[in-house]
C-alpha cells in the first residue's frame, strides 16, 4: 500500500513537472530583441510628374511636368548573378531589432528613373549657347513653349559614350538608371499575426506586418545629353529622400523569409550633375512609389 502511494505521488510530481517544463519552452520566433537580418529583392517604381530645371553658363530653362517611368528586367537571373546583381532595380537591407517589436535598419533602394521620350513638355527660360555649339540650334526664349523630346533622334537610355549625336542634336535625353539610389535609414515596427491564421507552430511558419519610416540621400548616377554637351555620368551626391513603407513577412524555418512591401516617398534633387562642367547643373522634386520582394534571413550572432 505504501508503495502504491509512493508512486502515485511520484507519478504527479513527475507530469506537473513534465507539465511545466512544456509551458515554459520558448520557441525561436517568439522574441525578436537582439536579432539581426538582412535581405535581397527586386522593385518596381513609379513617379509623379517632375518640373525639371536645367541651368550653366549659357542657359537655365525649366521643363514642366516631366514624365517618367523605371526600367524593369522582370524575372531575371542577374537578381542573383554575383557579376551582374547589381544592375536591375535591387533593393537591399541589413538591421537589428532593439526590442521585440522595433529594428533599425540601413538600406540602398536602386530604383531607376528615365525620363519618356515621346512626350511633349512646355518649356520656360532661356538658351543663349555660342554660336559655334551645335546646340545652339536651340536658342531663344521659351514661354511655356511645347517641345517634342523626342525630335532629331532622341531616344531613352541615350547614345553610348563616344557615340556623336547628329548635328542638329536632341534637345535631352534625362535619366537616372545606375540609378536613382536612395541610400537610407529606417526605424520600422513588426508584428506577429500568426494566430490570426491559426497556425499553432511560428517556429516552422510565422506571418508578420510591418511598417516603418525613412530618411537618406540620393546618390544617383545620371545620364544627361543635354542640348548635345558631353555627360557628366558619374556618382553624385544629389539630394534627399523621404519614405514610408507597409508590408507583409513570411518566415519559414525560423532563419527564412520572404517579404513584400509597398514603399512612397518624396525625393529632393537640387543638385544633379549633367555634363562635364561643374557650372551645368539640374534640380527636381518628385514623389515615387514602389513595390518591391524581398529574401532574406534572421539570425543572432
Amino acid at each position: 500500500m505504501k508503495t502504491n502511494i509512493l508512486f502515485f505521488f511520484l507519478l504527479c510530481f513527475s507530469l506537473n513537472t513534465f507539465a511545466q517544463e512544456e509551458i515554459t519552452v520558448q520557441r525561436y520566433t517568439a522574441h525578436n530583441k537582439g536579432k539581426f537580418f538582412v535581405s535581397w529583392g527586386g522593385n518596381r517604381d513609379s513617379y509623379t510628374k517632375s518640373d525639371v530645371n536645367f541651368r550653366g553658363k549659357d542657359y537655365n530653362f525649366t521643363v514642366a511636368d516631366m514624365k517618367a517611368h523605371d526600367k524593369p528586367k522582370g524575372w531575371h537571373i542577374d537578381y542573383v548573378n554575383p557579376a551582374n546583381m547589381t544592375i536591375p532595380q535591387t533593393n537591399f537591407r541589413m538591421g537589428y531589432f532593439i526590442n521585440d517589436h522595433y529594428s533599425v535598419s540601413i538600406g540602398w533602394d536602386h530604383m531607376k528613373y528615365v525620363m519618356t521620350q515621346n512626350q511633349t513638355a512646355n518649356v520656360t527660360g532661356y538658351i543663349n549657347l555660342p554660336a559655334d555649339e551645335a546646340g545652339s540650334y536651340y536658342n531663344g526664349v521659351y514661354n511655356n513653349t511645347p517641345v517634342d523630346m523626342s525630335q532629331n533622334g532622341a531616344i531613352e537610355g541615350g547614345y553610348d559614350k563616344g557615340v556623336a549625336q547628329g548635328n542638329p542634336p536632341a534637345f535631352l535625353m534625362y535619366e537616372h538608371t545606375d540609378g536613382l539610389n536612395y541610400i537610407n535609414t529606417e526605424v520600422s515596427r513588426h508584428d506577429d499575426i500568426s494566430k490570426w491564421f491559426g497556425l499553432p507552430n511560428t517556429d516552422k511558419v510565422q506571418i508578420n506586418l510591418t511598417e516603418g519610416l525613412g530618411m537618406g540621400v540620393l546618390y544617383p548616377k545620371t545620364n544627361t545629353s543635354l542640348l548635345g554637351k558631353e555627360r557628366h555620368d558619374d556618382f553624385h551626391v544629389s539630394g534627399y529622400g523621404l519614405s514610408a513603407k507597409a508590408g507583409i513577412n513570411f518566415t519559414f524555418f525560423k532563419y527564412f523569409y520572404i517579404q513584400g512591401e509597398l514603399k512612397g516617398g518624396y525625393i529632393n534633387m537640387q543638385d544633379i550633375r549633367t555634363t562635364t562642367s561643374s557650372e551645368d547643373k539640374a534640380s527636381q522634386d518628385f514623389f515615387f512609389f514602389q513595390r518591391i520582394i524581398a529574401v532574406g534571413g534572421i539570425f543572432r550572432i
